[in-house]
């Protein structure tokens, strides 16, 4: 007898399920509407098997268009906007089988001013930003995986916030198309999830990756410590869990070595910073014309920035960007990845910011893949994450190094909290 196939409305259901018990408290979701879902999970039921995504239920964040759901950037300026198409990475998803459970909440055009998300474990903390609803959502179990982008820290640090798995890709490996852009040369399209395995997956699907289905297996890694500049705003509790985990994995068999950063990378945080600045100025044109009074005083602030920043200034930094990306090819050059923090400490009490993002911005400038995996808690029992960083392109190896360090940390008692 032919084994039977998994239901995608079983899969849905199970979801849809979850979030009827929790969002009230969590949420996690800017639009959900479960008829919808159940029409796709019957309509995948009744057919042939699409792809590997076939009858998952994937989480969208509201940054990235639509066609069967309002897209409304986290913004009410664009309320109740209902685009025609759908952004690349939806269709991608869709087309590998996938049920587009629903859009998850984003802070302000995927920026600073926080949404209406709260942490799945503390409703007094945030969940991160900007991908707050993405990481709330597959932290608490309502779905499987889910969408999110990265132009400062907007997959790493809420991932590893809520204690889930975060995965910017490099720079470019999913097509940015539908996607409402903040900053053209940082913004990436990313994945949350509950496993590296299942973060690969949903990566190769929206990027259409087949060598990426398959994690390489690696044995013992190479992995070089980096504190990195901005290690001075770490947390005492993001030190002493960033130790800890360096040391697990040493005694697990990974070679370490340190790896700090040379001084000509001192400027990175700078650039980043002026980058962002000028291409939102440009990327927010319209909404700033025309909906000024409706745009937060951070953003307005940012933009008013960008505007006034000379273009000699702006190239002088993407330049500069572009010279430290090749020097890191010198500086990765015996090692399978960097090992890093991913946030400075635990998820910060308060719901007004999303919190720092000191260790995520020059590794989003480098435009190297990154990873964050949950290792541990800290003293509040919040979560805690550690993050590899590869070399741009370098996307299995990266992924090979975070299943390692996965399974490493994820079956040591110290870390299973």
């Amino acid at each position: 007898m032919k084994p039977r196939r998994p239901s995608a409305l079983d899969a849905a259901e199970s979801c849809l399920e979850r979030i009827a018990a929790r969002e009230e408290a969590v949420l996690a979701w800017a639009f959900l509407d479960p008829e919808l879902a159940r029409g796709q999970a019957r309509a995948l039921d009744a057919g042939a098997v699409r792809g590997p995504l076939h009858g998952l239920p994937v989480g969208v964040k509201d940054i990235l268009d639509t066609a069967d759901m309002p897209s409304e950037y986290g913004t009410p300026i664009y309320a109740g906007h209902r685009p025609p198409w759908d952004a690349a990475c939806v269709a991608a998803a869709r087309a590998a089988g996938a049920v587009i459970l629903g859009k998850t909440v984003t802070t302000e055009f995927a920026t600073m001013t926080p949404g209406k998300t709260r942490h799945p474990l503390d409703p007094g903390r945030t969940p991160g930003g900007s991908s707050s609803g993405s990481a709330a959502a597959v932290a608490d179990g309502m779905v499987p995986f889910a969408y999110g982008t990265q132009t400062v820290g907007s997959i790493i640090r809420p991932a590893a916030y809520c204690g889930v798995v975060g995965l910017k890709p490099s720079f470019g490996t999913i097509s940015r198309s539908g996607m409402k852009m903040a900053a053209e040369s940082l913004d990436t399209i990313g994945v949350i999830a509950r496993s590296v395995e299942n973060a690969a997956l949903l990566l190769a699907a929206a990027a259409g990756r087949d060598d990426l289905l398959q994690i390489p297996f690696l044995e013992k890694p190479s992995l070089g410590v980096c504190r990195s500049p901005n290690w001075p705003q770490m947390s005492p509790e993001g030190i002493e869990g960033f130790e800890a985990a360096v040391s697990r994995l040493s005694a697990a068999g990974a070679t370490i070595a340190n790896c700090e950063l040379p001084p000509e990378f001192d400027g990175l945080d700078r650039a980043h910073g002026r980058i962002l600045a000028y291409e939102m100025s440009r990327s927010f044109a319209h909404e700033m014309a025309h909906h000024h009074s409706r745009i937060s005083p951070a953003l307005v602030e940012l933009a008013d920035l960008g505007l006034a920043m000379p273009h000699a200034e702006y190239a002088a930094a993407v330049t500069y960007a572009e010279e430290c990306r090749k020097r890191m090819v010198d500086l990765l050059r015996d090692l399978d990845a960097l090992i890093t923090p991913s946030a400075t400490g635990e998820a910060p009490p308060g719901l007004g910011s999303t919190g720092n993002t000191a260790m995520n911005r020059i590794w989003t400038l480098l435009y190297g893949p990154c990873v964050t995996v949950p290792a541990g808690r800290g003293p509040a029992g919040m979560p805690l994450g550690i993050q590899l960083v590869g070399l741009a392109d370098a996307d299995a190896r990266t992924l090979a190094v975070a299943r390692w360090v996965e399974e490493k940390i994820g079956t040591d008692p110290i870390f299973r909290k």
